[in-house]
């Protein structure tokens, strides 16, 4: 997928971990060892994922605190804290000079803190995981339901919807809906209603004022350069 966008994978220079969960590490400590690329999570997450990712260098074995930003290179990182089942799940913002970027997904609610946090970025890369009528009357467990569906699950459409409400400006932000479920979501059903949201507060879709994408499940998303965008 790097491949497919141009870029080497001796480019990359830091894997930056959410939470423990297989689906989002399963490749990390392969990369890390082989290519020499640092890791960084929470002290509570690297406890959590050690017997899942490996050995890792101590050179590339990297922490933060979820309390407190950080710079890496040229990026002021902070860490959002989020609502999911795992040790110490966290989202992240990421700063330059003049871009913002917000990273969310896998999280069952979004509170009054999350958004500020959020609020005013260039880019949102944020969770639209399920429709809630597919997932009730879907086949999966009626515990696993009850997971998914809780404020330690996954947000839903509607979900999205509300933050959206919350957070457009119509000044050209972009955003990304990311990890659908496969089972419980189309990428037409999530476009069609953050799509309907957005455009009942006023934001022309793919003109300028706002710019909506559905991350695909299994191929890359468009590249975005920020600076050019502006």
């Amino acid at each position: 997928m790097l491949e497919s966008i141009g870029v080497d994978i001796r480019e990359i220079d830091a894997i930056f971990i959410t939470h423990e969960h297989t689906d989002h590490i399963s490749g990390a400590g392969i990369l890390s060892r082989r290519f020499n690329i640092p890791i960084y999570a929470n002290g509570e997450t690297w406890i959590a994922m050690e017997d899942k990712i490996k050995n890792i260098d101590p050179i590339n074995r990297r922490e933060f605190y979820k309390e407190s930003s950080f710079y890496f290179r040229d990026i002021f990182i902070t860490p959002v804290p989020i609502f999911h089942d795992a040790a110490n799940p966290n989202g992240f913002v990421l700063r330059t000079e003049n871009e913002k970027i917000s990273v969310v997904t896998d999280t069952g609610y979004i509170n009054t803190q999350m958004l500020d946090m959020i609020r005013d970025s260039n880019l949102y890369f944020l969770e639209s995981n399920h429709d809630i009528n597919m997932l009730k009357t879907g086949r999966y467990t009626w515990p696993l339901k009850q997971r998914i569906l809780s404020t330690k699950g996954h947000l839903s459409n509607d979900n999205t919807s509300e933050v959206l409400e919350e957070i457009i400006k119509k000044e050209g932000e972009i955003y990304i809906l990311s990890h659908l479920s496969i089972d419980n979501n189309t990428p037409e059903i999530a476009y069609n209603q953050a799509r309907r949201t957005l455009e009942n507060k006023g934001g022309e879709l793919d003109i300028g004022s706002v710019k909506l994408e559905v991350a695909p499940r299994f191929e890359t998303s468009k590249l975005y350069d920020l600076k050019e965008e502006k």
